[in-house]
């Protein structure tokens, strides 16, 4: 058994998280920790809400809301929207906790300490009409390297390169839209990344077999270019006051306190019930522990240069991330997710639509791991209409409705296994080998073809046997094959509970078996699961596990959720 820290980008709190979101980190992160835990290793999968910065000050601003219980609500809201899309954190936690704070300033002393701050006077942009400094993100204008015209003034993410908001062309306020800006002095604290780039660049080298290409390159991208300084204090007035004589007034950055957030999110995790767990055990000299991480590639370059050299500058053992999942991007009918132009259909209103695991398994059978893919209604029908509906309901209701009326509601007894059958655990076994050893390497997309093709291979078997057919010659033979049949049935449930795990207890549920049933996913024998379901067992058919939907079902989907098409 193995310990696996799972993680994945913390969502920003304000506004709620598109289809975009869930498949950029959220959602790989939650069929990842799933899976290693039917695999019986020690899983703990946190995350939390990112809740500092001028997002969440400008937010309750828009709002008239405190800026706390502006962020107290869109937790909470965050927080449902996770659960109703079955994600499965030990914990969720926040950025702005006392645990996170606490940790926060301790990793700053540590890096103050080695001397790896450095104080300066920077020229900060101020908006006149807003009456403030301007995060970097809230000024936007075209980028001077690619001429991207919504460049942010952190970083331009279509060409992903950093940016200080000075660079760029024809600037203007984000929260008001003025460009009465103006350059002004201030002084701020600095992480020095040069004095780091040699032992980021040598522990980088480390992960060149393991990292996936988006996330590698973008890495190697930043060193070839050269680190620069990197500002981590702000002159706001929400987040962790800085621990630093003379700079009491101004805050740390969010992007320095949001990845300690992990750590924080952990303690909080582990304050909960302190004489059960150690958060240490997780991040400090914790040599057996094995940290995956999952997110967009815009969030790549933070956690694959800044956080991992802001802990390598302590001295201390931190836990590094050893392996870093990094996804593209996926658009809406074509374009890009917009809440402010009411295109695209977010986490809390999918739910409402259609039940949660059809997202799941279309947006892993449409992963952006290597380059963009694209949402639309018409393909998220055609999937749910021929894998889900067509594929493996039509095999779950085919199967229990025949046996319940040519046989009875238990499992049949009688007849010989033959060269069908053998034939049918040999390709079971390749198929499922190679599902597991996708999922093992984070290969989403081949992963849910796999899975898909194990469930067509049990639709291949009832066709070329003919139950229906063999029963009125030989009722032994018809009873061997549909008893082969109801335990794929209850195969394809375990199988398919990392990515839909309420179908699949609502699968097993019609076996008689909860998720509490399943066996380990480690040495799974098809040879051994498919005689798992002895005669006699009881069973039920109930409804159907899938709806069909229509043209016009998609018609109104695309009317309500501003598809251009």
């Amino acid at each position: 058994m193995s310990k696996i820290l799972v993680t994945s980008a913390l969502p920003y709190i304000n506004g709620v998280p598109h289809l975009g979101h869930m498949v950029g980190c959220l959602l790989p992160s939650d069929i990842y920790a799933r899976y290693m835990r039917m695999k019986g290793n020690e899983v703990l999968y946190i995350a939390g809400t990112d809740e500092h910065g001028t997002t969440s000050e400008v937010g309750a601003m828009k709002e008239r809301m405190d800026v706390q219980a502006y962020c107290d609500m869109y937790h909470a809201r965050h927080a449902k929207t996770y659960k109703d899309f079955n994600l499965s954190f030990d914990f969720f936690g926040r950025t702005s906790s006392e645990q996170n704070k606490e940790i926060t300033y301790h990793i700053f002393e540590q890096l103050d300490k080695n001397g790896f701050i450095d104080e300066r006077v920077v020229k900060q942009v101020y908006s006149i009409d807003d009456g403030m400094f301007l995060a970097d993100r809230y000024i936007i204008g075209t980028c001077p390297h690619c001429g991207y015209e919504k460049a942010r003034g952190d970083q331009c993410e279509n060409c992903t390169k950093v940016l200080e908001p000075t660079e760029l062309i024809n600037p203007k306020s984000a929260v008001s839209g003025s460009t009465r800006l103006e350059v002004r002095e201030t002084k701020h604290l600095f992480l020095n990344l040069p004095k780091l780039e040699k032992r980021l660049g040598e522990w980088i080298k480390t992960k060149e077999p393991f990292w996936p290409d988006v996330a590698y390159t973008i890495a190697q991208k930043w060193l070839k270019e050269g680190l620069q300084e990197r500002c981590i204090t702000r002159d706001l007035k929400w987040g962790f006051p800085v621990n630093k004589p003379g700079y009491e007034d101004k805050v740390f950055y969010v992007w320095f306190d949001a990845p300690i957030g992990y750590i924080g999110i952990t303690k909080q995790w582990a304050d909960e019930k302190p004489a059960e767990r150690s958060w240490k055990n997780w991040w400090l000299d914790a040599k057996d522990v094995r940290h995956v991480e999952f997110m967009g590639k815009d969030n790549v370059p933070y956690h694959s240069i800044t956080f991992p050299a802001t802990l390598l500058g302590t001295g201390e053992n931190w836990t590094q991330v050893d392996y870093l999942k990094g996804m593209s991007y996926l658009t809406y009918e074509g374009g890009k997710f917009s809440k402010s132009e009411k295109r695209g259909i977010f986490a809390e209103d999918a739910v409402k639509e259609f039940p949660a695991d059809y997202w799941r398994y279309w947006l892993m059978s449409n992963a952006p791991e290597g380059s963009d893919s694209s949402f639309t209604f018409d393909l998220f029908a055609g999937v749910v209409n021929k894998d889900l509906n067509g594929v493996l309901g039509n095999f779950v209701s085919r199967v229990l409705k025949m046996t319940s009326s040519k046989i009875g509601d238990a499992v049949p007894a009688g007849g010989e296994m033959t060269s069908a059958e053998k034939e049918l655990t040999a390709v079971l076994q390749t198929r499922i080998n190679d599902y597991f050893r996708y999922m093992d390497e984070m290969e989403f997309r081949k992963a849910m073809n796999e899975l898909r093709a194990i469930w067509v291979e049990g639709n291949n078997y009832i066709s070329i046997t003919e139950p229906w057919t063999v029963i009125k010659t030989d009722s032994a033979r018809a009873a061997a094959i549909l008893r082969v049949c109801i335990n794929l049935i209850r195969i394809f449930a375990i199988l398919s509970a990392p990515v839909m795990p309420t179908i699949a207890a609502v699968m097993l549920q019609k076996l008689g078996l909860s998720p509490e049933d399943m066996p380990s996913l480690t040495g799974f024998d098809v040879t051994k699961e498919l005689d798992a379901l002895a005669p006699g067992h009881p069973f039920v058919v109930g409804e159907t596990l899938f709806e069909r939907i229509t043209p016009e079902r998609v018609n109104e989907l695309k009317q309500k959720y501003g598809s251009k098409k």
